[in-house]
């Protein structure tokens, strides 16, 4: 068993200040493992080897100097193939960004790096990330790894499947509807994604565009700890993005061990009406002992939607796919036709595009009534209540599609749902700009791992925090990953 592939990355961080661990060694390990463990989850779609051990010779430099460090000095990142690093390609998961090496870093990668992190490569998306499965032509899908035959999830599936598989201890991810929990759910990871703003971005040329109302960075990790240390790093206003927040008045990490005596926890099953398999329903009741254990009161209740969850998940599409569009004449203008490769383009982001080009600006602006219906029910249910809690898919197993045209289910008990991204109950959150989270529930009986969503108001992430710590010390998860290594040396 790899001695470093699964340690917290806390841990390894201390070790690195201690000099008991060299980041020189921490990125060598990483390198191989992702060597030898990728090509079967197919995590990673760039690896920048060269480039990592140069920054990791400079932090092993820098350690022996003695001077103060960042808080996650030398520790090896993924990042999502969305999002840009400078000197490194940079997709999209797209053909005609195939090539494609940005001069200059997004906010994320930057926060990251001056934090003392190693960005060792790119991991997969679907295409522009508009689907919650990681498949696309130009590099096939990513796989759980408690399931080679079945996906990660999407879209920050790469993210997921890479930390899942210890390939690296961090990873950044984006969630737009569900992109980070969702993965985190189907391979087992925590995800947290933050009120809308806490962690910022910059887009040019239109700053108030593209990524509002409902697109939020956030960190994918093994413990909820690591997770606090990395969504830090990466929160905090920045004068570019004009949806930035101010500093949070309190740091996640007092809330870590903060007992849950006096929470009032509202558990939805369904979240009001979307469908969920027998098998992760019953692993997700099962993990609410966890929240009472540590002193919560659990109340299960029927969330009124104002609206069938079926409006909600065309919601979702008909407000990605304006801004589907509006990318794509962004770049046209810029003089990159991605359409001329439309025989290499997924055909769910093609019928994305067609149902962009059809609402008027009229159309698009009265979208804004319906998410505010919902804000109303879900405020009421946070009236009475600190969190919300409920499964965070229907399903626990994609399976993998041999043409790389990977989606969800059509049908989930009995009930038709989109299959790009019907089967997630999570965008209601995006919508409204909450903070919300995947914590790992338990397993499947055929050994599938389930997340439980945890969901709080507005600005409340500390809350999401405790709940999440709590599980994690009342249910603690990682002899998953144990497990999952021993079947991997088993299997040769």
């Amino acid at each position: 068993m790899d001695e470093l592939a699964y340690q917290p990355a806390t841990r390894l961080a201390g070790m690195i200040r201690r000099r008991e661990l060299s980041p020189v060694e921490l990125v060598e390990s990483c390198l191989d493992r992702i060597e030898r463990r990728n090509p079967a989850v197919n995590a990673f779609v760039t690896v920048c080897a060269d480039e990592a051990l140069q920054a990791a010779r400079r932090a092993e430099r820098e350690v022996l100097t003695g001077n103060p460090l960042p808080p996650l000095h030398g520790l090896p990142v993924g990042i999502k193939d969305l999002d840009p690093v400078a000197g490194i390609r940079t997709t999209q998961a797209s053909y005609a960004f195939e090539n494609t090496v940005p001069e200059a870093n997004g906010i994320s990668a930057e926060r990251l790096q001056q934090a003392g992190a190693i960005v060792i490569g790119k991991t997969n998306t679907p295409e522009f990330g508009h689907k919650a499965i990681t498949d696309n032509f130009l590099f096939g899908p990513t796989s759980t790894p408690f399931d080679l035959t079945a996906n990660a999830g999407g879209s920050s599936g790469g993210a997921a499947a890479a930390v899942a598989e210890g390939l690296v201890p961090l990873a950044q991810g984006s969630d737009a509807g569900g992109s980070l929990r969702v993965p985190g759910s189907l391979c087992g990871v925590f995800a947290l994604m933050g009120t809308f703003g806490r962690v910022p971005t910059v887009v040019r040329p239109n700053a108030f565009g593209l990524l509002n109302p409902m697109v939020c960075y956030g960190p994918v990790t093994r413990t909820v700890e690591d997770g606090v240390l990395m969504f830090e790093v990466m929160a905090g206003p920045h004068p570019r993005d004009p949806y930035s927040l101010p500093a949070a008045p309190e740091r996640l990490t007092e809330a870590l061990r903060r007992p849950l005596t006096g929470l009032r926890i509202a558990y939805s099953p369904d979240l009001g009406g979307f469908p969920v398999e027998a098998d992760v329903a019953a692993v997700v009741r099962e993990s609410l002992g966890a929240l009472i254990d540590d002193g919560a009161e659990v109340v299960e209740i029927d969330i009124k939607l104002p609206r069938p969850h079926q409006e909600f998940t065309a919601l979702w599409r008909r407000m990605q796919a304006v801004r589907q569009v509006e990318f794509l004449t962004r770049m046209r203008r810029a003089g990159v036709d991605v359409l001329a490769h439309r025989d290499r383009i997924a055909p769910t982001y093609l019928e994305l595009l067609e149902m962009g080009a059809r609402p008027s600006a009229v159309d698009y602006r009265l979208e804004d009534v319906l998410r505010s219906e919902l804000l109303d029910s879900l405020e009421d249910v946070f009236d009475d209540h600190d969190l919300i809690v409920s499964p965070v898919t229907s399903v626990a197993r994609i399976p993998n599609a041999a043409d790389r045209t990977t989606v969800g289910p059509s049908e989930v008990a009995g009930q038709s749902v989109n299959p790009l991204v019907g089967w997630c109950l999570t965008g209601l959150y995006n919508f409204i700009g909450s903070p919300a989270a995947t914590v790992p529930a338990g397993f499947t009986p055929a050994g599938l791992p389930v997340g439980l969503q945890v969901a709080a108001r507005r600005f409340d992430e500390p809350q999401v925090v405790a709940a999440c710590a709590a599980m994690e010390r009342r249910r603690p998860w990682h002899e998953g990953y144990e497990r999952l290594e021993l079947r991997r040396e088993r299997e040769g």
